[in-house]
């Protein structure tokens, strides 16, 4: 009789076998490397985040309250209009703060005046400025699972505020599409999917407010229709009909039985179970990822180490000489003022700095072209809400452009550190600096804090729109993904919102929009401008004493490589072949258990990109 064939193991069955067994090579041959990796696994559990996004008046404030569990948290305000971000986190006491990341200490906000900073039509409190985003965290046990970003809803999704809301999403574990019963998808929804299910990799759909139309059904199927249509990735995709208002109405039930019926039918129970199922594992997996590639650092370290240390006992003085000569090599680089590294280095600056300015540049007028058209075309109520889409969109560049500064510098790390060091040099200093537990940060230059004289520009420092500490939800790009991670966090905010709420009969004809539209570009290009300056400066400081550390960490290696080799002249030669046989078994161990790390990496990246 033929035995079953056995089954295959799982893929996190897998991950976690070869974790195991990696770590515990670790611990034989290299225990301070085995301890990092753990603390890296211990470290990396970020609770999971959803975006939140829709058109205004889609019911996505009121979906989140229910999600959280507490109606009327964020506010549910027909005329909310800002590009002010909710970021709600789980704590043990309920709080909120606004935020102005990189230059003002956040703001405590009292929830029952929550709306005066998040609504253009509304006051804030006297003397402050509006955020950019406010974090509110509280005992909600959901958010314990997932943290929610409920957007705003500006102008919708076939404007710059769809751009905006389509970097929010790029950085969450997934993306919650609010769409109501009242009709289909606009043409601005069908091509902001289109758009983002390049970069997204789960999207969750929610048809709200099913209680007031009973023809939500035949709006559902039409959906899914048009979905197949123009955004075919999503087609057959799951939609949750959820009513938040039902879910409201629990809480006032005359009874339990009411209360469950209620709550049951509102379909928000289902929604929270869909996506804490679904993104939940998904953020387990992305921290397996973390630490495969951890693995995979710390396992590639210690095979060139033993790949010297064969050299050692295989070549004797003739491995010493070479040790000698580039150590004499790498200390005159580092007392020397002069050598080429630095004048590259500063040379690369420059050039980064000149490209910067152009796109800068380019961006802005960009902007300004965009919106020149759409104030010609604009009607009253359009025309009103317009610096509101400007806000949006100049926060949107701005962090594009600070990405592009943070790209660029560290271009100019890998030139200058290739020209420095072998590629085996740079393997070995890009672990030891992940290893010392944080890698080497240009930091943002210290500024005054605004005051309530700057009316117009809200200068801030957060990348991509909102709290990427709050949202970090990519591991893979993480501490780990080279030797200098640069992070010159440049953006900024216009004000334009509250502004025009003070402003507003000045803004009435589409002359003064435009004449106003090229002031605060202009503005905002001469803020852009002086931040990115500023960062470069600090960024060229910076750079240089990593680059000095760098050559000290690797001068030092080679003192131990050379006290290793010293040895190895000692032993005879019986000893010594003892000791290569073990070198090289364990390097046969080393290698082919980096090779599985990384083939374990690649099956985790490969499904969370089918995904």
């Amino acid at each position: 009789m033929t035995a079953p064939a056995q089954q295959k193991p799982s893929l996190p069955q897998q991950v976690k076998a070869t974790r195991e067994k990696l770590l515990t090579l670790l611990k034989d041959v290299n225990p301070d490397s085995a301890r990092w990796v753990e603390e890296v696994r211990a470290k990396r559990r970020a609770t999971p985040s959803a975006v939140v996004v829709g058109e205004t008046n889609r019911g996505k404030s009121s979906l989140v309250n229910a999600l959280i569990g507490q109606p009327g948290l964020s506010p549910v305000d027909a005329e909310v209009a800002t590009a002010t971000y909710l970021i709600f986190g789980h704590a043990e006491e309920w709080s909120a703060r606004a935020c102005y990341p990189g230059q003002v200490t956040p703001v405590p906000v009292d929830l029952a005046e929550l709306i005066n900073w998040v609504s253009a039509a509304h006051e804030l409190p006297n003397g402050q400025l509006p955020p950019r985003y406010v974090e509110i965290d509280g005992p909600a046990d959901f958010l314990e699972k997932v943290s929610l970003v409920d957007t705003p809803g500006v102008g919708g999704l076939d404007s710059m505020h769809g751009e905006l809301a389509k970097e929010a999403a790029e950085a969450a574990t997934a993306l919650l599409f609010v769409v109501d019963a009242s009709a289909p998808f606009t043409a601005g929804e069908l091509n902001f999917l289109a758009t983002v299910g390049e970069s997204v990799e789960t999207v969750v759909f929610a048809l709200s407010k099913v209680d007031q139309y009973r023809g939500w059904r035949q709006v559902l199927e039409a959906d899914q229709a048009l979905l197949a249509e123009h955004a075919p990735r999503f087609a057959g995709a799951t939609f949750h009909p959820v009513s938040a208002r039902m879910y409201e109405m629990a809480a006032k039930a005359p009874n339990p039985e009411a209360a469950a019926m209620l709550r049951d039918r509102s379909g928000v129970d289902e929604l929270r179970t869909a996506l804490t199922g679904m993104i939940g594992g998904r953020a387990a997996m992305l921290g397996e990822a973390n630490t495969m590639r951890a693995l995979a650092t710390a396992l590639v370290e210690l095979q060139i180490r033993l790949e010297t240390e064969k050299r050692a006992l295989s070549t004797g003085e003739d491995e010493a000489e070479k040790l000698r000569a580039r150590k004499e090599e790498l200390t005159g680089e580092r007392r020397s003022s002069t050598k080429g590294w630095q004048v590259r280095m500063r040379t690369e600056i420059q050039r980064t700095r000149v490209e910067n300015n152009h796109e800068i540049a380019r961006q802005m007028r960009d902007v300004q072209s965009w919106f020149r058209q759409a104030i010609d075309a604009a009607d009253k109520d359009q025309l009103r809400g317009m610096p509101t889409q400007v806000d949006a969109a100049l926060q949107m560049v701005s962090g594009r452009i600070g990405q592009a500064v943070a790209w660029r510098l560290n271009q100019v790390a890998e030139i200058v550190l290739g020209e420095l060091f072998t590629p085996d040099e740079l393997t070995v200093i890009r672990a030891q600096f992940a290893k010392a537990g944080s890698p080497i940060v240009v930091r943002q230059a210290e500024r005054r804090p605004p005051t309530t004289e700057d009316q117009l520009l809200v200068f801030m420092g957060v990348t991509g729109g909102f709290s990427a500490g709050k949202l970090a939800v990519a591991p893979l790009a993480g501490l780990i993904a080279g030797p200098i991670l640069l992070v010159p966090t440049i953006a900024i905010a216009l004000g334009a919102g509250w502004w025009l709420s003070k402003t507003r009969k000045h803004s009435a004809d589409k002359t003064h929009m435009k004449q106003w539209l090229g002031e605060a570009i202009a503005d905002a290009r001469s803020t852009v401008d002086q931040l990115v300056a500023e960062q470069l400066i600090a960024a060229e400081q910076q750079l240089a004493l990593s680059l000095d550390e760098a050559l000290g960490k690797r001068i030092a290696g080679i003192e131990e490589e050379l006290r290793e080799v010293d040895k190895a002249l000692r032993l005879d030669t019986a000893e010594r072949t003892k000791r290569l046989n073990a070198v090289n078994k364990r390097l046969t161990d080393v290698t082919a258990g980096r090779d599985r790390a990384e083939k374990l990496l690649a099956s985790i990246r490969s499904v969370r990109d089918r995904a």
